[in-house]
């Protein structure tokens, strides 16, 4: 069966160690000419200089899943969203800071990454990245937003995250997915936002078969992907 659709992960898949799709792995990609997709817990902004790289104009998954989009006349198109209500968004940052005040949390929407300080946390997300946060009040930060997509915390001591991570289980919210990405990162999703049906989109509006498609990934929160290509490579 040819394979007529690629999903694959970014950081620890294909990006290499500086952050980047390196010059050989975009020219192979690219003569390849087999549709890409990414399928990633990144923003849209952190996806587009690999998107830009590979030349990509098809669809891509953001957020875990939380976004479908394209990018369009250099515009992010949103063809999918599922995203954290408002008031849940406000329960995890406001429980975060007053319970964990040495952890980094910052949140997304769309287009924009925020926080209301610059700590540790932050100043290494910018280094992976290299994304700059929009910087807001306290009182703002703490409000959310009506479109956030992520909430994002980081400890750089493991069990500081652990605590925070079971601390944040039983608060039994119940519209809310959360994940580990990568040794330093807790995200938070809405629960409906899944990589498997960010790809279970595409396939339905391409007219794919399962057969016809691959995936490359990494990470615990690769395994719903493979689960619904033909062909998963670890």
């Amino acid at each position: 069966m040819t394979i007529k659709r690629i999903f694959s992960d970014m950081d620890g898949t294909l990006l290499n160690s500086e952050g980047r799709v390196s010059s050989e792995n975009s020219k192979a990609i690219r003569d390849a000419q087999i549709p890409l997709t990414l399928v990633s817990a990144r923003a849209p902004m952190e996806m587009r200089e690999a998107i830009e790289a590979l030349q990509l104009t098809g669809p891509q998954v953001g957020f875990n899943g939380g976004l479908i989009y394209q990018i369009v006349d250099g515009k992010v198109k949103p063809l999918h969203i599922d995203i954290l209500p408002r008031k849940t968004a406000q329960t995890i940052l406001q429980a975060v800071r007053q319970h964990f005040p040495q952890i980094s949390v910052s949140y997304y929407d769309m287009t924009n990454w925020y926080c209301d300080r610059i700590d540790e946390g932050i100043r290494l997300e910018f280094n992976i990245t290299r994304q700059a946060p929009t910087l807001t009040n306290e009182a703002d930060f703490l409000a959310a937003k009506d479109n956030t997509f992520k909430i994002m915390m980081i400890a750089l001591d493991n069990d500081e995250l652990l605590a925070l991570e079971k601390y944040l289980q039983a608060l039994d919210l119940g519209e809310v997915s959360i994940l580990r990405s990568g040794q330093y990162h807790l995200e938070i999703t809405s629960k409906t936002a899944k990589k498997s049906k960010g790809i279970a989109y595409i396939l339905k509006k391409e007219g794919l078969d399962k057969s016809q498609t691959a995936a490359f990934g990494d990470g615990h929160n690769d395994i719903p992907m493979f689960e619904m290509v033909g062909y998963p490579i670890v």
